[in-house]
């Protein structure tokens, strides 16, 4: 198990480079630059930006720097927001996408498993049915729909909770449930399909066999079994949500990363485009890694030499 997690860790760094250069060909090869308007700028003054910017560089210098900024894990200075480096940008708005990600994953886990479970032991009746359609509901919604719903019952006609973010605990509410609602489904679909695998597997049988009890033959067994599909989901999952949900991120108003990458984007903000990106890379990275970890607890039978 520890030479897999050595050699998955040392895969992390260079597949990460690769990301963060093809991102950095792709923003070299679109029209346009950060400095660019409606009017062309004098040539003098557009001399002068290259300069301060190394742009007047040749083009495997820039690349040469730009990898060597990345592996110090120093990601420069934002071209758009003056005297900030990236690093700070990242620090300053990433806690924010996490705190409503991790909890809009935790609302998502619980509703998904427990639907998920009851589904499939209860196969073919009213709850299943119930249950999976709720789950088709909350697949089919977008986030761009449900959060303007969800402001317009409970904060400006019930007037329960904030419209946006304004520091206090309810502001959280509804953009959590908003982001939470697509991966509760996921995960209910995906608890039922794994937990009716595994209830008709022989290992099951025969702990039946041996005289335990449902409750045991459940929770030691079924559900163990049946959550490795909602955990293979968990990695990618979690690492989004981490990274922000740009849409819900700006229906309520919340300054999270995925907002200020989509800004970076707008505004050609090379550093800060690459930065964001090569963390998220990583993120992923991590927590795929995590998943294929917990596959050995979950299921005796994987194993990683």
């Amino acid at each position: 198990m520890l030479s897999y997690i050595i050699r998955r860790l040392l895969i992390i760094i260079p597949m990460a480079l690769l990301v963060v250069t093809l991102t950095w060909v792709l923003i070299r090869m679109a029209p346009g630059s950060f400095y660019s308007g409606e009017k062309k700028l004098p040539a003098a003054i557009e001399a002068n930006i290259k300069k301060k910017y190394g742009l007047d560089k040749p083009v495997y210098q820039q690349y040469g720097i730009m990898l060597g900024n990345i592996v110090r894990g120093d990601f420069g200075d934002s071209l758009k927001y003056e005297g900030q480096s990236v690093n700070e940008i990242i620090r300053r708005h990433f806690p924010y996408s996490a705190t409503i990600g991790i909890l809009a994953y935790l609302l998502a886990l619980a509703i998904g498993l427990a639907a998920g479970i009851i589904a499939a032991l209860k196969q073919n009746s009213a709850a299943d049915y119930g249950s999976m359609s709720l789950a088709m509901l909350g697949l089919s919604v977008p986030n761009f729909v449900l959060g303007p719903i969800l402001v317009l019952i409970f904060s400006l006609w019930l007037y329960w909770f904030p419209p946006a973010r304004t520091g206090g605990v309810l502001s959280y509410v509804l953009p959590v449930i908003t982001l939470a609602a697509i991966y509760a489904a996921y995960i209910a679909r995906l608890t039922r399909a794994g937990m009716l695998e595994v209830l008709r597997s022989d290992y099951i049988r025969t702990a039946r066999a041996k005289g335990l009890s449902e409750l045991t033959v459940l929770l030691k067994h079924a559900v163990r079994g049946g959550l490795i599909p909602v955990v293979s989901f968990t990695g990618p999952a979690l690492a989004a949500l981490l990274a922000g949900t740009v849409v819900v991120e700006r229906v309520f108003a919340i300054p999270g990363l995925g907002n200020i990458f989509i800004q970076a984007v707008l505004n050609r903000d090379e550093p800060l485009i690459l930065g964001i990106v090569a963390f998220l890379s990583i993120l992923i990275m991590i927590f795929n890694l995590l998943v294929d970890i917990s596959y050995a607890f979950l299921d005796p039978r994987i194993r990683y030499e």
